[in-house]
């Protein structure tokens, strides 16, 4: 099985990717769907190679951080920015809407993955409704960390990016360190518009791993 290839990051640098993390136009969002003050959790840049990349099975977010990063409460959310058109052909995100109220749903091996409770899956897909997350580039999709979700492998002849940004609520901070856990609370300074152009335009964005 195929992958996507990514690059993640837990901490922040001076640089464009870093500087779109700050930006408010995702940071006030999340704070309203958490209702409390976030800080940076990681963010990362994806790509689905043309053909064979990037099956995901179904999973949530939370259920791979409650087991490696000690988090207590499921105050988490991410924002995925697609940088290339997101189809069903080259594997866009699938979601069940309103499976975020499941809370978290236990974790089992499937193809080599962590993957949500099949038998619950199943159950969810019967009562609740199944959305192809098809975007353009530029658009944004804001999601809870329980929301249930995968994709399926790029069958399209050209890459698929994305960008993902997660953040942690300010009091939800790792009650204990390890290899694997990020980084505990810091203040998230917030970027305007205008600064992000100005470092884009001194600072072009890396070439995509």
């Amino acid at each position: 099985m195929y992958l996507s290839r990514l690059v993640a990051r837990n901490v922040l640098e001076d640089d464009i990717y870093c500087a779109v993390v700050r930006s408010p136009r995702l940071i006030d969002p999340i704070e309203q769907m958490l209702d409390c003050e976030i800080y940076h959790w990681n963010h990362k840049v994806m790509m689905k190679e043309p053909r064979v990349g990037g099956a995901w099975e179904w999973h949530q977010d939370y259920g791979y951080w409650y087991v490696d990063h000690s988090v207590l409460f499921p105050l988490l959310a991410s924002c995925m920015i697609a940088l290339d058109p997101a189809t069903k052909n080259n594997g866009c995100l699938q979601a069940i809407r309103g499976s975020h109220r499941l809370g978290r749903v236990e974790h089992v091996a499937v193809n080599g993955q962590m993957s949500a409770d099949p038998e619950r899956v199943e159950v969810a897909l019967d009562r609740m409704e199944l959305v192809y997350c098809e975007m353009q580039p530029g658009a944004a999709l804001f999601f809870d960390c329980n929301l249930i979700h995968r994709s399926d492998r790029n069958r399209s002849e050209n890459p698929r990016w994305a960008m993902i940004c997660s953040y942690n609520a300010a009091c939800n901070s790792p009650f204990k360190r390890s290899p694997k856990t990020h980084p505990a609370y810091s203040m998230l300074e917030r970027c305007p518009d205008e600064r992000i152009k100005q470092i884009g335009r001194h600072q072009p964005a890396r070439k995509r791993p």
